[in-house]
């Protein structure tokens, strides 16, 4: 039986790359993809999600808009980063395909209620809201969902938007409270795994000359985003973020991590988004997350390129 899994993301090239390794698996079927403001607004995020999927050929597969804002702040943006739509770099065409109806946090419990327990796993490759919003209108999915693993936070990396937090967990940082406490089985892709996985000229080439449509495309995507980062960490030294979500859940024993405490700080002006992860047992806080620290970053790369193969 294939894997079932909801993606709950802010498009950005990292999670187009994630979406698209998940289409690309023979065993994961992608029950839906749903939009959240972050990397950008959610009127670019919604779009981004179905420039994804009809790129993929994959019209089939719903695309739910979620939510506008945090939960308890104004939203902080990336533009500066994947430029105005988030997808800067490559003119994608406009989508065609619909917007459903029902809200993402909705469509989540509707999903994780309507199947049996543990056997949904959500992606989430942005900010927490609307898994947070969807634990806020039936907290009973928490024990029903297999996992959540989240690209968010950091434990020895530092931050990438303030020094002490990631950018996921900074732009909600109550979400990300409210998920790790809500007793649903968490995995972690911190900043300090994401920063092993490195955007290469080399494996942005192995994109640029796959014989599909695809490759060539998320090669001009990434060249664009990863400007950036080649400027802040050095050349060659671009971060993979969010496809590590997509890849453990096809080989994790290309990972290692501890089963942890993890707290996030939501009130301090100097490390709001910090997530206070107890990596050595110092205290005797509940373990709520498995920390992913490290990674296999050839072999990760090894199985994007294998689903990449495989698209249009």
């Amino acid at each position: 039986m294939k894997k079932q899994v909801i993606i709950d993301t802010d498009p950005g090239p990292d999670d187009g790359i994630a979406i698209l390794t998940a289409l690309g698996s023979p065993v994961i079927e992608v029950l839906g993809v749903c939009a959240v403001a972050g990397n950008v607004p959610l009127h670019h995020t919604v779009r981004n999600v179905r420039k994804i999927l009809e790129l993929a050929e994959r019209q089939d597969v719903r695309a739910f808009a979620g939510a506008e804002a945090p939960l308890a702040r104004p939203l902080f943006t990336a533009e500066y980063v994947h430029g105005k739509t988030g997808f800067d770099g490559y003119d994608l065409p406009e989508p065609t395909m619909p917007v459903q109806s029902l809200h993402a946090a909705d469509f989540i419990v509707e999903e994780v209620v309507s199947r049996p327990p543990k056997t949904i796993t959500i992606c989430a490759l942005g900010p927490l809201t609307n898994i947070a919003n969807a634990l806020e209108r039936d907290g009973c999915i928490a024990e029903r969902i297999e996992q959540i693993v989240w690209m968010g936070g950091a434990l020895s990396e530092g931050g990438n938007v303030t020094p002490a937090a990631e950018f996921n967990c900074y732009v909600d940082p109550e979400a990300a409270e409210r998920v790790l406490s809500s007793g649903a089985k968490v995995v972690m892709m911190p900043l300090d795994v994401t920063h092993k996985a490195h955007v290469t000229a080399d494996r942005i080439e192995r994109f640029r000359t796959m014989r599909n449509k695809v490759g060539p495309i998320f090669a001009e995507l990434l060249t664009y985003a990863k400007q950036f980062d080649w400027q802040k960490y050095g050349t060659d030294r671009a971060p993979m973020h969010d496809p590590t979500t997509v890849v453990w859940l096809l080989r994790p024993e290309l990972f290692s991590g501890l089963h942890v405490n993890v707290e996030v700080e939501t009130t301090s002006p100097l490390t709001t988004g910090m997530t206070v992860i107890d990596w050595w047992g110092v205290t005797n806080r509940q373990k709520n997350a498995y920390v992913v620290r490290d990674v296999d970053a050839e072999g990760l790369y090894d199985l994007i390129f294998e689903s990449f193969r495989r698209l249009p």
